[in-house]
This record gives structure tokens, sequence and C-alpha cells, in this order.
């Protein structure tokens, strides 16, 4: 680790006689908490709750999924975080993939991951921004597609100049913003305690009538709550920029998924306290129909605060998912521009021009509605294979762990979910899409050989890569010395 007097922004080698660049440091436990809670609420739960109860069929096996997800997100943090104070590098499942497998099964995943996975995810937050944030000028119908989709547009380049220039910009607005969509959260769960009070308890009695059972339902309801934690892996993707990462790691995952996972529960259970399970499958979006309910004529407020909180949770997206660009070039897995950082703002602006560049284009050709099953299967493969990393290094190689370890059984928890996860969809419902995204995934062997393994690079590369250089204003990157 650096020390605290030395210069975080810069690392001076003298014996060779230049300057070396390196990210800044500047990810305290207060923004590493407000990376993860801010990324993790974002659009899931003023959407997904009708799609939980939906798969469930009824509301206490549907708060048991949430609460079931709630502590899977906290075993797999709780492992990760482990495997982030003995690979103290940024870049998340990539990099521990890397260390402990090797290159080819890392570079499917950056392939996939910078491709397909982050991009995908993040145009589909920013599109569920825009459908709120113009929900208010289109009363009583639906928004037409161009303006939602312009919206959306406009809110990944806002971020991208945002994140290109200041990393402490970038982190500020992420605080102010989970700051409100917390507070919007804790509206609905204080009306709902009201309601509750006043005796609205219809939904709970009988409350487990009408369950599924199927292997896939389960599954499925899975996939919607989790994409509703998604971001409790965040940290890890910017482990470089944290200030003393084996303390504040562990720390930030210990405070920052308890308290979602207790504002989740508390905020299905005002949803149901304020409608009946019937009301809340036919409603288009849960939380509008809660504000129309409860809060009457301020109901506004409501689409406001999501359009708030999916806003902040693209912002943290896009501030990791840049990251995860930047350390596979910085491998050799991406083109080198990729991983190189900007002369005077010292944030890796290439990979993420590359990453907004990729999202707008989903954003202009597709409609994101089976997203969340395919970004959940996808990212649950990769989940899988880094936890089954974990149980290797702690078996083969115990030596290795830091002053942070996670007892066995939970890390082999979360590798068994990440198995059912996978295989339950395909096993009860397969579907074309699982095919193609596995081919997907498989045809990065075909750029593998001879782009990285035998190394043949097309000398125009070079010269691109020179003028993109100049033009950005970018210079190769360090590792921090850890």
């Amino acid at each position: 680790m650096q020390n605290a007097e030395d210069s975080p922004y810069l690392s001076t080698n003298l014996s060779e006689g230049k300057e070396k660049l390196t990210l800044k440091q500047e990810v305290g436990l207060i923004s590493g908490v407000s990376l993860i809670a801010g990324t993790m609420i974002g659009s899931g739960i003023f959407m997904s709750p009708e799609w939980v109860l939906h798969h469930m069929g009824s509301p206490a096996s549907s708060l048991l999924i949430w609460a079931a997800c709630g502590l899977l997100a906290m075993f797999g943090a709780l492992s990760y975080a482990e495997l982030g104070t003995i690979i103290k590098e940024s870049g998340g499942e990539y990099i521990y993939i890397l260390r402990i497998f090797g290159p080819f099964p890392a570079f499917l995943f950056a392939y996939t991951s910078v491709i397909l996975v982050r991009p995908a995810g993040l145009a589909a937050v920013c599109l569920s921004f825009a459908e709120y944030a113009i929900a208010p000028f289109y009363p009583g119908c639906s928004s037409p597609q161009v303006v939602v989709k312009c919206t959306a547009a406009a809110c990944i380049l806002f971020l991208t100049i945002i994140n290109c220039v200041n990393v402490r910009l970038a982190t500020s607005i992420m605080n102010i913003f989970t700051a409100a969509k917390i507070l919007a959260l804790l509206v609905i769960v204080v009306g709902g305690l009201v309601l509750l009070a006043k005796g609205q308890t219809q939904s709970f009695q009988n409350a487990f009538q009408n369950t599924t059972a199927g292997i896939g339902a389960v599954g499925v309801a899975f996939y919607q709550g989790l994409w509703s934690y998604d971001g409790w892996n965040n940290l890890n993707y910017v482990t470089e920029e944290l200030k003393k990462p084996e303390v504040t790691l562990p720390r930030a995952v210990m405070i920052a998924i308890p308290l979602v996972t207790c504002l989740y529960l508390l905020v299905n259970v005002s949803y149901l306290a304020a409608m009946t399970p019937s009301e809340l499958l036919s409603s288009g979006a849960v939380a509008i129909t809660w504000g129309d309910k409860v809060l009457g004529s301020w109901a506004w407020l409501i689409s406001l605060s999501v359009a708030l909180s999916t806003f902040g949770s693209s912002n943290g997206t896009f501030f990791s998912g840049g990251r995860v660009c930047y350390i596979a070039a910085r491998e050799g897995h991406m083109v080198n521009i990729l991983s190189m950082a900007h002369v005077r703002c010292l944030t890796p602006s290439p990979a993420l021009l590359f990453t907004s560049a990729v999202s707008l284009i989903m954003i202009i050709s597709g409609s994101f509605t089976s997203i969340v099953n395919f970004f959940s299967f996808m990212a649950w493969i990769f989940y899988g294979m880094t936890i089954s990393g974990l149980l290797y290094l702690k078996i083969k190689k115990p030596e290795l762990s830091g002053s942070y370890k996670v007892p066995i059984i939970i890390p082999m928890i979360v590798l068994m979910a990440a198995v059912y996860l996978v295989l339950a969809p395909i096993i009860d419902q397969p579907q074309i899409e699982i095919l193609y995204i596995i081919l997907f995934i498989f045809s990065g062997i075909i750029l593998y050989f001879p782009l990285v393994h035998f190394k043949c690079h097309p000398h125009f590369l070079q010269r691109v890569t020179l003028h993109l250089q100049l033009f950005l204003e970018v210079a190769p990157t360090t590792r921090d010395a850890n």
C-alpha cells in the first residue's frame, strides 16, 4: 500500500526518470457504502416486486424470496471481500479469474462483460430512468419511445462527461443520490407502517395461500429479486481506488447490504399494506400506484424519487463498469488505448467512452424486458466461477489469506446458489436466447488465440492508438504498489 504521506495521485519512478500515472485513491468508507447501496437501489425495488409476487404466487413467499436474495448478496459480498483483501487489484471478477484460473477464462469474462453485460445493464437502468423522468409529462398515456430513448441517451452522455472529468465529482453525485433514494424508500416505509397501524393487514391473512413450488419459477423469482440487489460486488471493481482496502472493503459490505435488505423488506410490506396482491400484480409500476393510493396529490414525488434513484444507480454502474474495461485492457485483453488514463483528470476516460458508446448502440437498437433474466444468467455463471476460485485458494493456498477471512461454508452456499440459478431456468424452461448467450461467450475463443495468445496485432492498430492518445490526452498507467 502507498503511505498516506505519499501522493495518491501520481507515483513517481525516479530510477526510470519518468512519472507514472495511477488512479486516485479517493473512495473512503462513506463513498464505499454509497457505491454499494447506491448501485443496488436502482429501478429494481420500484419494478421487481410485482414480478417476484407473480412467480411466487403469495405475499409471504415473495417476502421470503426478498430476504433470501439479501442473504445471498451478503454471503457473496463477504466472500468477494476476502478475495479483495488477498488480490488487492481493481477489476472484480475479471482480476480474480485471471489470477486464479489464468488468462483464457478471464478473457472470456472480459469479452462478455465489456461487450454485453455491463453496457446492457447500464442501458436498461438508463431506459427505466427515462421512463420515470418523463412520465409526469405524459399523464394517462404511455410515453413515446423516441422521447424515452433520447432521454436515456442524454443520461448516458451526461454521466460520461462527469465520470471522465473527475472521480470526486462522480462519487459526490453518488453520495447525494444515495441519500435522496434512501429518503424516498423511507417515505414508502413510514407510509406502510402508518397503514399497518391503522389495521390494513388483509394482504397478510392466509399469506402463504397460492404459493408456487416449481424449481424454475423459484429460480426466475430469484432473478427478478437479485436484479434489485445487483451491485453488491461493485466495490471490488475499484479496489485500487479505495483508501485502506483491507479495512474499507469488508466494513462497507457489512453496513450497506443489511441496510438495503431491511429497506427492501419494509418497502415490500408497505406495498402489500397499501394494495391487495391482485392490485399489486396488475400495477404497471408498483411505486407509482402506491403513491396514488397513499400520497394522493403528492404522488409526483414518488415519480421524481424513482427517476433520481435510477439516475444514481446508473452512475454507480457506469463508475465501476468502465473500470472492468480499463483493467482488462491493462492486462492485454482489450486494445491498449482502453488501459490509459487522462493525464490531468486521472480518470480511465477511453474505457468510459467505449462503455458509453456500446450502451448507446443498445439503447437505439433494443428493448429490455428480457435483459433482466439473461443479464442475471450470464452474471451468475461468472459469480460461480469466481467463488469457486476463492474455495480453491482457501483449500489449496490457505497461507495467502489476509487479516479478513470468511467461514468456508459461506462461499460454498453461494456456489450452490450460483449452480442452481444457472441450471434451474435451463432445465425448467429452456429458451433459445440462452443458447445464443452461451455461443456468444464461446465466440471469444475465436478472438482469444490470434489476438491474445499469439499476439497477432495488425500494424495500423498502433498508429490508431497513437492518434487517439494525442486526441484524448491520455497516457499508460501502472498498478498501485501494494
